[in-house]
């Protein structure tokens, strides 16, 4: 078998483009995959140098490979069973800022350098007061961002063309926003001046982005059967979803520096993403969400078994359409089709997606994702949004301990003590009641919903008496 390298494939020298922070498997199986495609197309030209965000990380092994590796995705499109293998030649190098300080610095101060991916995991983008901007490099990734920008901004002179583009790919909200607040919250605490912070503002931009592909990594348990089909010895196989969708919100001036739209990629710009973040939490998370409870008292493990079980499917479908699309106020047939290839990854057999890893947080996620569609539904619409009630009752009953099936939360503590003590299996009204009149749990007052501990209630005793399985099929 050969190995991967490039003496063995023949790779294009290209010009680095890319800062990206963060060389693990989503950023390669998703924007590294996009710019080798985006490359291929002839629509861009733009190799990539990886930046390992700590000290331990993948450099060493992503250039051992010459920063060659393959995507390995699997999917339904359309019903039908997907697969596609892509070797990815994006990645010009990777390097490991900590012992390498020097490279790195003349990765940063590059002239041709125009934009910075990141992906440093939702801990990455935090202010950390006191850090030491005269690092090699600084500690966290604010800092590191803003000593580059620095030293770009003294190199050039304050040359406004010199200004980078940051996309940020972190799974926190207003990402790209909450970066730049931070960097020139470091500019100011360290005195860096006023030109140089406005610079920071008229020559750089920040953008606020969501990314949807689920990556599963590594394929231990068949890489020796993959690294047969694809004829290569290679140990950065990356396997994930066929699906992906990546919003990028900003200044314009991104679609023309990055555009992944023309080579095919489902790439949307917009002014303001947030609209778009509201409508896909709503309904791939909500239903994520509002599914776990159910399915997995069910004894489904996965979320292709609980769309295998058909009581479960026609559940999740009937509230995304009957009480999901209608609270969200954009054209409903084309909501119908953005639901539709969302719902159609449930379907996904070649990925495992563990019910009980998605359960967890269950209570903030479910007031998120599911209690806005509820609020629409009974003061906007005037209308009861009964399946996602039954949802609220099925999380409750799963946290009580009085499931049928032995399930441990993986939540806040003391809000599954309180659920758990509190239970009252003579007077499970007062119970529900005083989980939704408690502060500690949720930032919103659900109480505000009319009937709302009363519904649930009567979900909750539906549940207990007859079961998970009848009480569904009494819902649905």
């Amino acid at each position: 078998m050969k190995e991967l390298n490039k003496q063995t494939v023949n790779k294009p020298e290209l010009p680095v483009k890319i800062l990206q922070f963060g060389e693990g498997n989503f950023l390669r199986a998703f924007v590294d995959w996009m710019i080798h495609k985006a490359n291929e197309a002839g629509v861009m030209n733009h190799g990539i140098a990886a930046v390992q965000p700590i000290a331990q990380g993948m450099a060493e092994m992503i250039n051992k490979q010459d920063g060659l590796y393959h995507v390995y995705l699997e999917g339904i499109k359309e019903k039908k069973a997907v697969k596609e293998i892509t070797l990815v030649k994006s990645i010009h190098r990777a390097i490991n800022p900590y012992s390498e300080y020097e490279a790195y610095q003349k990765l940063f101060l590059n002239p041709d350098l125009e934009m910075i991916v990141s992906n440093t995991t939702e801990a990455g983008i935090r202010y950390e007061e006191g850090d030491d901007l005269t690092a090699t490099p600084p500690k966290s990734f604010p800092a590191k961002v803003t000593a580059l920008l620095y030293q770009r901004f003294k190199k050039f002179a304050g040359a406004k063309d010199k200004g980078l583009l940051f996309i940020a790919c972190e799974l926190i909200e207003n990402n790209g926003s909450t970066l730049r607040e931070q960097v020139l919250k470091h500019a100011g605490y360290n005195q860096l001046g006023v030109d140089f912070i406005e610079w920071i503002k008229k020559a750089n931009y920040f953008y606020d982005t969501l990314v949807d592909r689920i990556v599963p990594g590594f394929p231990r348990e068949t890489i020796n059967e993959i690294k047969e089909e694809i004829g290569f010895n290679d140990n950065l196989v990356v396997k994930g979803e066929y699906f992906h969708v990546w919003a990028i919100g900003g200044d314009p001036v991104i679609k023309e520096k990055l555009p992944l739209d023309k080579a095919g990629l489902n790439v949307l710009f917009m002014d303001d993403i947030r609209p778009f973040r509201a409508k896909k939490v709503r309904i791939l998370n909500g239903s994520h969400t509002a599914m776990v409870p159910i399915a997995l008292q069910m004894g489904c493990e996965t979320v292709k078994d609980a769309f295998n079980e058909p009581l479960v499917e026609q559940f999740i479908c009937r509230m995304v359409n009957e009480e999901v699309l209608p609270a969200i106020p954009e054209d409903l047939e084309e909501l119908k089709k953005f639901s539709e290839k969302i719902l159609e990854r449930f379907y996904n057999p070649y990925i495992k997606h563990y019910l009980k890893d998605i359960s967890l947080n269950s209570l903030s996620k479910w007031e998120a994702r599911n209690f806005p569609t509820l609020k629409d539904n009974v003061l906007n619409l005037q209308k009861e949004a009964g399946k996602t009630t039954f949802s609220l009752a099925a999380l409750l009953v799963l946290y009580s301990g009085q499931s049928e099936i032995a399930f441990t939360p993986n939540d806040t503590p003391e809000f599954v003590e309180f659920i758990q003590k509190s239970f009252d299996k003579n007077n499970i009204e007062t119970w529900v009641k005083g989980i939704i009149n408690n502060r500690k749990i949720w930032t919103e007052d659900l109480s505000a919903i009319p009937c709302l501990a009363e519904n649930v209630a009567k979900d909750v005793q539906l549940i207990l008496q007859k079961g998970m399985k009848k009480a569904l099929q009494t819902i649905v």
